[in-house]
């Protein structure tokens, strides 16, 4: 299967032959009922209008945060129903990570695109069950690995008999304290014939920090987009929120929801532009 038939497969996925880059965004998580439709309705107007190819993201738990105090959730079945109700209400396809073997069914049962977390993306048994819920499996690359070990993540999957299969980039750890991108691994990766993404927040964060809350550069936000359409990326992953600082988690690196638009318009015109 070619990558532009796995993008093509994703249910509910709209534009899908608009020849755009395809946008994964949404807040971090879950936070309440309210705000993901506030903000799955501004997203999915402006990605109508420019024609966008787009998936609604929000974690239903964070499993992985720094201090044990650290906000992870609302509850798991609660925020995935509110997922699932944001995909039908949008007529839109919703992705959400998922942590352990048994979290895939749980997922599978309220959401598109099954994604899993950088840190885990060598775990099989994970990756198996993904793969055998027969949703689209969203692998992030570990900060840990080069671009060219992921074929062996994209293996296990397609070993389970699922070919719906994406890649994302999300920056590699340099240092104790900062992750770097290296554009070079995204043609690597879409050697597997997947569709790959970068992610461009999680790429810009600025891990372990000794307050135990995660930095970021949110302004380099739309440079490394920028110089990812360029490269020939297939799609973004973008987290936003009304107000960052006021997000109970990684608002540090979220984008602004009100910068979306002007930086997606622009995204478009390079895209365009390297297609011509």
């Amino acid at each position: 299967m070619t990558k532009d038939n796995i993008i093509r497969n994703i249910p509910g996925l709209q534009h899908k032959d608009s020849g755009n880059f395809f946008l994964i965004a949404g807040p971090c998580v879950i936070e309440n009922e309210r705000m993901p439709f506030e903000i799955a309705e501004i997203l999915v107007d402006i990605t109508a209008r420019l024609k966008i190819p787009f998936i609604f993201k929000a974690s239903y738990r964070k499993a992985n945060r720094t201090k044990a105090d650290s906000f992870t959730g609302i509850g798991d079945v609660q925020a995935m129903e509110i997922l699932q109700k944001v995909g039908k209400t949008f007529q839109i396809p919703v992705i959400t990570d998922i942590h352990t073997s048994v979290e895939a069914n749980l997922a599978a049962q309220y959401v598109d695109v099954l994604q899993i977390p950088a840190f885990l993306c060598r775990q099989t048994d994970l990756l198996l069950a993904a793969a055998a819920t027969g949703k689209t499996v969203n692998v992030k690359k570990g900060q840990f690995l080069s671009p060219d070990a992921m074929r062996f993540a994209v293996e296990k999957i397609r070993s389970a008999g699922n070919s719906q299969v994406i890649l994302t980039e999300r920056g590699t750890t340099f240092g104790y304290q900062d992750l770097v991108i290296d554009y070079r691994g995204l043609p690597v990766m879409q050697q597997n014939e997947v569709p790959v993404v970068l992610d461009c927040t999680h790429s810009l964060q600025q891990p372990n920090q000794a307050s135990g809350v995660t930095g970021g550069q949110p302004k380099m936000i739309e440079t490394v987009a920028r110089a990812a359409i360029a490269v020939g990326a297939d799609g973004l992953f973008i987290e936003t929120h009304p107000d960052p600082s006021k997000a109970l988690s990684d608002g540090a690196n979220m984008l602004n929801l009100n910068l979306m638009e002007g930086m997606l318009a622009k995204l478009v015109r390079i895209r365009k532009a390297i297609r011509d």
